[in-house]
């Protein structure tokens, strides 16, 4: 057998895995958030009708402030952008494995009903590549099993990787977004998307 042939062949078995690993990590993530909203789902059917009804009724002030922080990996609520059609789990952690699975709140920022500006990640090649399309005035909705916090889209923004200012506590209670840009970047992209929410 010829080099050149066993270069071809080495390069179809690299080629193989290479879609093989991106196929099962895709499958994890797939199945991941598919128990995390079934959990979300069984977890909000049990509770009281009249606590169900005030989660319905998008709670802007929710009883529910946990003693000590979510384990990493632990389900926060649901995140829905209903413009864009996106509903997906958002967890505990802004690790690689957490990113690589669902949508993760920074441990270092304010969780969704605290008071202050509560971020969360995704890659753009993932859950949050609809966020190309977000615009100004776009509602985002938190739930978690105790109320439906309620945002408006009040700005974006193109930051460098290190600019920590958009975790700073704004005016309003804040979700801030995050998300590498370019969208189409093939690669580590350079830089980071940011969407600003006021919650309502």
């Amino acid at each position: 057998m010829s080099i050149t042939r066993v270069v071809e062949w080495l390069l179809l078995a690299a080629g193989v895995g290479c879609l093989g690993a991106v196929l099962f990590q895709t499958l994890d993530a797939r199945l991941f958030q598919s128990g995390q909203t079934a959990a979300f789902a069984r977890a909000a059917s049990q509770r009281p009708d009249d606590a169900a009804a005030a989660v319905a009724e998008a709670s802007p002030a929710p009883a529910f402030t946990p003693a000590v922080a979510p384990a990493t990996g632990a389900l926060i609520g649901m995140l829905e952008i209903p413009r864009l059609q996106v509903s997906t789990p958002v967890v505990e952690g802004d690790d690689a494995a957490t990113l690589n699975k669902a949508v993760g709140h920074l441990p270092d920022t304010p969780l969704p009903w605290q008071p202050g500006n509560s971020a969360v990640a995704a890659h753009r090649d993932g859950l949050f590549r609809p966020l190309e399309r977000i615009r100004v005035g776009d509602e985002i909705v938190v739930k978690t099993t105790d109320a439906a916090l309620r945002y408006r889209v009040a700005a974006t923004s193109i930051v460098a990787p290190d600019d920590l200012s958009v975790l700073d506590r704004r005016e309003r209670d804040t979700l801030t977004l995050i998300t590498c840009y370019p969208f189409r970047y093939v690669g580590n992209a350079p830089k980071r998307f940011i969407v600003h929410a006021e919650r309502e």
